[in-house]
């Protein structure tokens, strides 16, 4: 099945969106396929899917990362409702460290966020009861757990909310600046 991949302006992140087949019945749609994103130069293998369900529009989760040698590759996709989803280059030597690239993934529109490690990723639900499922390339590893504080002005990310009105989890509350943070990924990877 034909599926769309676009490259954004941090190129190795992808917006993926996968054909849907839509008639009288509903749907149907391959959501994941192997070959399909080797050929689009991501050959990752996936451990573990992980699934979270936000009741308000405003939740913010992230800006998250897990450093070597437990560092994820995500594959994001919403199932309900819609997120303003972010990925940050924090590569030291990239070109583009400290950018960050933004889409809007809804069960509308479909579309997937490939978000490469050395990356710290985060979403803003736009939507209240949004369901968010993501694919890993690594187990979570609490030792290995980072982040960055989402309204860091130095990435200067245009959050759908503003800081006051987020709804933040007390530990996403805590991240440092990515200023305050040791290296943890070079450019380009070894």
């Amino acid at each position: 099945m034909p599926t769309d991949v676009q490259s954004l302006a941090i190129p190795d992140v992808k917006l993926i969106t996968p054909q849907i087949f839509r008639d009288e019945r509903g749907f149907f749609s391959e959501t994941y396929s192997r070959e399909m994103l080797a050929g689009a130069g991501i050959a990752v293998d996936f451990v573990q899917d992980n699934h979270s369900l936000s009741h308000r529009r405003g939740v913010v989760r992230g800006l998250h990362f897990q450093v070597p040698p437990r560092a994820q590759g995500k594959l994001v996709r919403v199932i309900r409702g819609a997120i303003f989803d972010v990925a940050v280059d924090i590569r030291q030597g990239s070109p583009t460290f400290g950018r960050h690239v933004s889409a809007v993934l809804s069960a509308d529109n479909w579309s997937q966020l490939w978000v490469p490690v050395g990356f710290a990723h985060g979403f803003c639900t736009i939507e209240p009861d949004t369901e968010v499922i993501y694919k890993v390339t690594d187990f979570y590893a609490t030792d290995c757990d980072r982040g960055i504080a989402f309204d860091d002005p130095d990435l200067a990310i245009a959050w759908p909310v503003g800081a006051a009105e987020a709804v933040l989890s007390a530990k996403d509350r805590q991240h440092p600046r990515l200023r305050d943070l040791p290296p943890q990924f070079t450019f380009p990877a070894a």
